[in-house]
């Protein structure tokens, strides 16, 4: 691996100009693809093998008109105080009128029906029926919607709106993600002391994640991958584009420091940092890609998007990073060690050792830094370090034993929100389960008969407030009812009635004559989603780490160091779910980050939390310990191995992980409190696991190992392949090679090797 990296790095730092062209036409080509491919379709959300989803598709075959239907809008009135809401026929009737008449909009209900008014008669709500559904709505339409109901409010109506068609305020502003992206710009100038060197992460980082995107936007009419499918590949591509390629132009400007040659040096770096690069992209695809054992297509797709755009970053750092480096080998390099490196090809003797002097100098710039002082530390004290590091992290992990998981809805929004107000108003005016129906399919040969028998003994089941009489299709075998529990949708006891009735559908048919009965709704698919989370939560737990698990070995063929890089990531990523729980869920600090609603954490945090997270601390660890096995396998013993890797990698760990804290964190100045949460909990994680894991248990635990802690039976050792990340393999062939070149002109040899 590193032999063949190493004549790819300096393949593409000698022809720069074409390894250059060939990206530039692949930007071009997919910019261009992306541009005259189809407008990609609307996300259809689905969940194979759940009950809900078997009854979708039931009522899209039995009742095809009712599944064609558009984007909804309801609109809540509510009557002055004293006043009963027929008072206000007049400004409603003008209202309706106004709704009835804007653009795309196919109906709207009567609200004076007695279903519509509640009992205390001051309330009541208006069904707007839109003719396409809800991403199609244009402005026009949402602009002529708001500008009737607010005319209705001038004239002492209440009146809020929610529905599909109800545009939601959860626009991102931008203004976070642009305060990361400028953090991550002043670390990486911070970092390597050169505006070149800093760039080029951040230039690359963009130019892979416009690739995969634009590839997700060509592909999307044939894969059926909707605008959402991006999203987590925009925010992963450049978390790992930013990671890969630092290390990349890190480890060349180290190979600079040592006198290699500007060439040598991008072969070197892309064979160690780059084969590093390579493994840690295979772990963050794994973790991606087994998104698809949880068998929900969105995810899936999500996941195979986010994958492929990694990919991508890795091609990248190791072809175009050393091709860019050709075009300004010495100035990503300080202002002050510029002079001291010497980049003309051949040397005479006079000048090459008058070289490796400037070398030894610049060499000498980078002798113990604050990240070996702090390994040194620890390995001095490793075993307080380490229980101090647990503890501190297991107590942060508590709150996480208590973790509810939910789904946003309307009731979930913030209390200022035009949504949440309707949910509280209808609500509060007809009952708590108004809001979360549940919707019964009954099939069998006299599906009404059938359907109104069922709805009879349902009636009388505790948690049921109301039931609705048996509405069949044209065939009359299928009949539907709607069930209003007397709790809210998020409540446990609705999600116990649905189990219930759910239940009780054989006894239920079997009296009723119906051949099969099923539950479906926002509701019930709200509680089959969480459910088939929780249910792949461990599965995709165990596939993603034993995975990982065994890459790792191959990377560090040891037993212990994959072990160890497992474990502390399941226990910085408790820490960051507890974080999360106890901010989000539970309001500690709510008035500091802005949070308006504390409430059940959203489920699918902890599984995108887990995927996410789990790549970049495999980054982190793969590029440190990979420089300590380096100078192990180098002949450093174990403990001088750890403050050596850290001297070489740990500081540009601390820098990634820097970046990625502050894009992350960009996300918690937005208003959405879901896209808070997202960013505070990867933020945490990222804190967590490359701080605390990376920088404090992961030394002290090699410290106390010692040599065991590169163990590997020898049974094991002969059945797996060498990958050689570390470059022994390449170091033991260039320094053979090196033996054999003639005194008088070391450095023009040394531009052949390996070819």
């Amino acid at each position: 691996m590193a032999t063949f990296l190493y004549k790819l790095g300096r393949f593409a730092f000698r022809r720069r100009g074409l390894v250059t062209l060939l990206w530039v036409l692949v930007v071009c080509g997919v910019g261009a693809a992306a541009s005259s491919a189809p407008t990609p379709p609307t996300e259809q959300f689905s969940m194979p093998g759940t009950e809900s989803q078997k009854a979708f598709d039931l009522l899209e075959k039995k009742f095809p008109d009712a599944a064609a239907d558009g984007a909804t809008a309801r609109v809540v009135l509510r009557a002055p105080q004293g006043k009963k809401i027929t008072d206000e026929k007049a400004a409603i009737g003008t209202l309706v009128g106004a709704l009835g008449k804007a653009p795309q909009v196919a109906g709207v209900a009567d609200p004076f029906t007695a279903r519509s008014i509640s009992k205390d008669g001051r309330t009541a709500y208006a069904v707007v029926t839109y003719e396409v559904t809800a991403p199609d709505v244009t402005d026009a339409a949402h602009d002529a919607f708001t500008k009737a109901t607010d005319r209705a409010r001038e004239g002492g109506l209440t009146v809020e709106a929610g529905g599909d068609a109800v545009p939601v305020d959860a626009a991102m502003s931008g203004a976070g993600e642009q305060i990361g992206v400028l953090i991550s710009a002043v670390v990486l100038l911070l970092t390597f002391g050169s505006l070149i060197a800093a760039g080029m992460p951040l230039l690359t980082a963009l130019i892979g994640v416009g690739v995969g995107t634009s590839a997700i936007a060509a592909l999307g009419s044939t894969l059926g991958l909707s605008a959402t499918t991006s999203t987590l590949a925009m925010m992963i591509g450049l978390a790992v584009g930013i990671d890969y390629a630092l290390f990349v132009v890190s480890r060349y400007r180290a190979e600079i420091s040592e006198g290699r040659t500007p060439q040598e040096a991008a072969g070197r770096a892309t064979g160690t940092a780059g084969s590093a690069v390579v493994f840690a992209g295979l772990t963050v695809i794994i973790a991606l890609a087994g998104l698809a054992v949880v068998d929900i297509p969105v995810l899936t797709k999500m996941g195979l998007a986010a994958a492929g755009t990694v990919a991508v970053a890795v091609l990248i750092a190791v072809t175009f990073v050393p091709a860019l480096l050709g075009f300004a080998p010495r100035r990503v390099l300080r202002v002050a060690d510029r002079r001291l490196v010497q980049v003309k090809k051949p040397l005479s003797a006079r000048k090459l050792a008058r070289s490796q002097k400037k070398a030894e100098k610049l060499a000498a710039r980078t002798g113990p830094n604050l990240s070996a002082r702090w390994a040194a530390f620890v390995v001095r004290r490793p075993l307080g370090v380490l229980l101090l590091a647990v503890v501190g992290l297991g107590a942060l992990a508590l709150p996480a034993t208590k973790l509810e998981l939910g789904l946003p809805g309307e009731g979930t929004m913030a209390t200022d929100t035009t949504q949440r107000k309707a949910y509280d108003l209808l609500s509060d005016s007809f009952g708590p389960g108004f809001n979360g129906p549940l919707t019964l399919t009954v099939e069998g040969k006299d599906a009404t008969a059938a359907g109104n028998e069922v709805g009879a003994a349902l009636r009388k089941s505790a948690g049921v407030d109301s039931v609705s009489r048996a509405t069949a299709n044209k065939a009359g075998d299928t009949a539907l009812l709607t069930i209003v529990p007397r709790t809210g949708p998020t409540d446990a006891r609705t999600e116990r009635l649905v189990k219930d009735i759910r239940a009780r559908a054989t006894s239920l048919g079997a009296s009723a004559g119906a051949d099969e009965i099923l539950v479906t709704g926002q509701t019930a698919l709200f509680i089959d989603f969480s459910q088939t989370l929780s249910d792949a939560l461990l599965p995709y737990l165990a596939l993603v780490v034993g995975l990982a698990f065994l890459l790792l070995l191959l990377v560090f063929r040891s037993v212990l160091v994959p072990l160890k890089a497992a474990l502390g990531f399941l226990l910085s990523v408790s820490a960051a779910l507890g974080s999360v729980v106890a901010v989000f869920q539970w309001g500690w600090a709510a008035d500091v980050f802005g949070i308006k609603q504390p409430g059940p954490i959203m489920t699918t945090m902890p599984i995108f939390m887990i995927g996410v997270v789990f790549g970049l601390a495999m980054d982190y660890e793969v590029f440190l310990v990979t420089r300590m096995r380096e100078a192990y396998v180098h002949g450093a013993a174990a403990r001088e191995a750890v403050v050596t890797g850290f001297r070489h990698s740990g500081r540009v760990v601390a820098a990634a992980a820097l970046i990625m804290i502050s894009v992350f964190s960009g996300f918690v100045v937005e208003v959405n409190d879901l896209v808070k949460m997202m960013g505070f909990g990867l933020a945490s994680a990222v804190l967590f696991d490359a701080f605390v894991v990376r920088m404090v248990i992961v030394p002290a635990v090699h410290s106390l190992l010692g040599n065991a802690a590169w163990w590997l039976p020898a049974w094991l050792d002969r059945l797996l392949p060498n990958m050689d990340v570390e470059g022994e393999k390449l170091q033991r062939r260039l320094q053979a090679a090196a033996a054999s070149v003639p005194p008088s002109r070391p450095q023009e040899h040394e531009q052949d090797l390996v070819h």
